[in-house]
């Protein structure tokens, strides 16, 4: 059975992203280790590491990925924006190191109208350097996440995902987080059973489902192919109860772990009713 959970606010400490995953009786965890919207961030405390262990471990031990800074763009053709982006990675690469968190989730980034394959280039080329540079992070994995493909963004084909992995130096370090919406708005449909296993089969054939090691579970607000990224509840955008209902009970995915990002209250009641109908989806 999936690990289903959710990105959780680590307002307070990092630790209480526990608390509030215990609170919807999550199985696993999404974080942002530092404020995504900053460039530079403080390292991990001791302090702060021996808080979040400690509450990793009562909590059981759940499936747990960071979220990288949207701001990274690793794709930039820009010297300065590419350096800062390396660096920025190099730093959440170390903070998960610190922390114990095996993966690291990130955009690919935005050629800007440099072009795909240059594109693809330069994201291998400033992951290599980031990875290089956070050699002391040797646990830590970076998944890279498909995109809806609005504006320059890469990663909204398969094949461009592959085509990043092909050209690092450090391919047995780097994975992929399946976002729905995202594959939705970018044009593979997951509603019938027919359309689902083609998705699929075309991740294995260009990527290996074995590179595949999380989850975004999102429903889309915009169309098959609308290339826009608009997140909503479970059920009430346009990939519908169908979708899910496939994903959440295909046995490669039995043990992977899948959380939301869909939007949410400060209650998490919100959280809550989305896992209860994710939960109603799964056969017994």
């Amino acid at each position: 059975m999936p690990c289903l959970g959710a990105h959780m606010s680590v307002a307070g400490g990092l630790h209480l992203a526990f608390d509030h995953l215990r609170k919807v009786h999550g199985e696993a965890l999404q974080v942002f280790t530092r404020n995504q919207r900053q460039w530079r961030a403080a390292p991990i405390t001791a302090a702060e590491a021996k808080a979040f262990r400690a509450a990793w471990q009562e909590a059981g031990r759940p499936p747990v990925a960071s979220h990288t800074s949207y701001l990274i763009n690793l794709a930039s053709p820009k010297p300065e924006m590419a350096a800062k982006s390396v660096q920025a990675l190099t730093d959440e690469l170390t903070r998960c190191g610190t922390l114990g968190i095996p993966y690291v989730i990130m955009h690919p980034g935005a050629h800007l109208g440099a072009g795909v394959a240059a594109g693809i280039a330069l994201v291998a080329k400033n992951l290599d350097a980031a990875l290089a540079a956070a050699a002391k992070a040797k646990k830590v994995a970076v998944l890279l996440e498909n995109t809806a493909g609005q504006g320059t963004a890469l990663g909204a084909s398969f094949a461009e995902l592959a085509g990043i992995i092909a050209a690092s130096r450090h391919p047995a370090c780097l994975g992929v987080c399946f976002d729905t919406c995202h594959a939705f708005a970018a044009g593979h449909d997951l509603r019938t059973p027919a359309t689902y296993q083609a998705t699929f089969a075309e991740f294995e054939r260009l990527i290996g489902l074995n590179r595949l090691k999380f989850f975004h579970l999102n429903d889309a607000i915009k169309g098959l192919g609308s290339r826009v990224d608009r997140h909503t509840h479970i059920g009430q955008g346009q990939i519908g109860l169908e979708g899910f209902r496939l994903l959440l009970n295909d046995p490669r995915f039995s043990d992977h772990p899948m959380v939301l990002e869909t939007p949410k209250d400060e209650d998490l009641t919100e959280d809550i009713e989305n896992l209860r109908v994710l939960r109603g989806l799964l056969r017994h």
